[in-house]
């Protein structure tokens, strides 16, 4: 008989965790056929540069607060409870609205090992880090970074 594969889990309080600036990052599973995590972002704060994955859907479903989303060129705002699935290829960009802290849970499929990624981008936003050192290593983490000035603005 073949042996069954083990599932994947995750007591409260054990996942990896980093802090940001200005919100918290919780990374529930990092590669295989999803890469999750748990996003709370302070009033008003980006989540991430714009950009694009190539190979991964990025989904997103709000537990709290309110987030803005640029995708493409749309912008939504969406509540708790708000579902949005972001294919390969789409720009886009999200952040907890003005006034509102955004609570969201997070999920890229396929997986990529994506910890790294999170881990400099939360050293940027304490500003132990540049922006920069992320450029070499776009196609490590399937995150491609897009030119969209004032991306909270309609085009």
């Amino acid at each position: 008989m073949e042996a069954l594969p083990d599932a994947l889990v995750v007591p409260p309080g054990e996942a990896a965790m980093t802090s940001l600036s200005d919100g918290a990052f919780e990374l529930l599973a990092d590669g295989g056929a999803v890469s999750a995590s748990r996003l709370t972002l302070d009033t008003g704060v980006d989540g991430a540069p714009p950009h694009h994955h190539k190979r991964s859907h990025e989904v997103f479903y709000i537990l709290g607060g309110t987030m803005l989303f640029r995708l493409g060129n749309t912008l939504t705002t969406l509540g708790k409870g708000g579902f949005v699935i972001i294919p390969p290829g789409l720009p886009h960009v999200f952040g907890a609205a003005e006034g509102e802290v955004a609570d969201v849970y997070v999920v890229l499929s396929p997986g990529l090992e994506r910890f790294g990624y999170f881990e400099r981008l939360a050293a940027i936003s304490r500003g132990e880090a540049e922006f920069e050192s992320l450029i070499p290593q776009q196609d490590l983490y399937d995150v491609h970074f897009e030119d969209i000035p004032d991306w909270r603005v309609a085009p």
